[in-house]
């Protein structure tokens, strides 16, 4: 064995033996390990968290909610929580495999919130600002009459106030089990928002992975300003449902938001930890045209 080998397999037994300590200690802490849904790779969860909640291996976006969006986008004590008494009902008595009250009930135990949207006002970068804010792990983020009526009420309130709307959306759709009342909120929403246009007040889109159906379609991308997160997944119907549609193999990009910038459907493309920065440059700039026209 010359030098060289017995060097290379001595590194080679340092490898091993520093894999199985790793092995040992995500075992024992398991609750402080977890593994990148891309890349597989095992990651100390405060490392995630630290880096905002983004894999620093291959710059994977895991999904956030609503509170963890609020404490990264606005100034640390400024948010101020609105309509968070409105709760959902259930006006079709609706039952599948489990009844509707069974799964809200679950969904508002697992989240710590009345239904699937939090609504309020406050800054960024000193920059006040009216906001809605979806989260995906109640139902999917479905948009049923509460988050209809809530995104209605936060975008009346910024007219009243003379206020900037943010709609940060991830969501797979309207919710069925509230049927036609939950497509309403399509108008409903859509009617909000050209109330706010009316008032000339700007509105900006701030899409997450995943948003999908009657958001898409209605509040979700009506803002003057659309900016995707990057890797965010955004469509009306999903991938698998356009393929057996038109019976072809759609692009391996297709609606990411990559995708949609390339063919300009969105105007801004941003990583998670520039989003405070670029929404704040963007409130910055209207509020200087604002006072140039006054």
């Amino acid at each position: 064995m010359t030098v060289q080998d017995w060097f290379e397999k001595r590194k080679e037994a340092q490898i091993q033996r520093r894999a199985l300590e790793a092995r040992v200690e995500i075992e024992a802490n398991p609750d402080l390990w977890t593994k990148c849904v891309h890349c597989n790779a095992q990651l100390l969860k405060k490392d995630i968290e630290d880096n905002y909640m983004v894999c620093p291996v291959c710059d994977y976006h895991f999904r956030v909610n609503a509170r963890k969006r609020i404490e990264q986008l606005f100034d640390e004590g400024s948010f101020e929580e609105m309509f968070d008494n409105i709760k959902p009902t259930d006006p079709l008595d609706f039952s599948d495999t489990e009844s509707y009250k069974d799964r809200v009930a679950k969904a508002q135990e697992k989240t710590g919130l009345n239904d699937a949207v939090v609504t309020g006002i406050g800054s960024i970068e000193g920059h006040r600002t009216a906001v809605a804010v979806m989260d995906f792990d109640f139902m999917g983020g479905s948009m049923g009459s509460v988050v209809g009526e809530k995104v209605t009420r936060i975008i009346e309130k910024a007219i009243e106030l003379r206020l900037p709307v943010i709609a940060v959306t991830s969501s797979g759709g309207a919710r069925m089990q509230e049927s036609a009342l939950s497509l309403m909120q399509m108008a409903k929403t859509s009617c909000a928002c050209a109330r706010l246009d009316e008032a000339g007040l700007l509105y900006i889109n701030l899409i997450t992975d995943p948003t999908f159906g009657g958001v898409t379609a209605s509040f979700g991308t009506l803002g003057d300003i659309i900016i995707a997160e990057q890797g965010a997944r955004v469509g009306f119907a999903g991938r698998r449902v356009i393929e057996q549609t038109i019976r072809q193999k759609l692009p391996a990009d297709f609606q990411t938001a990559e995708y949609l910038m390339k063919y300009g459907q969105v105007d801004v493309v941003s990583a998670r930890k520039d989003l405070r920065n670029v929404l704040s440059n963007i409130l910055s700039m209207h509020e200087t045209r604002e006072e140039v026209c006054q």
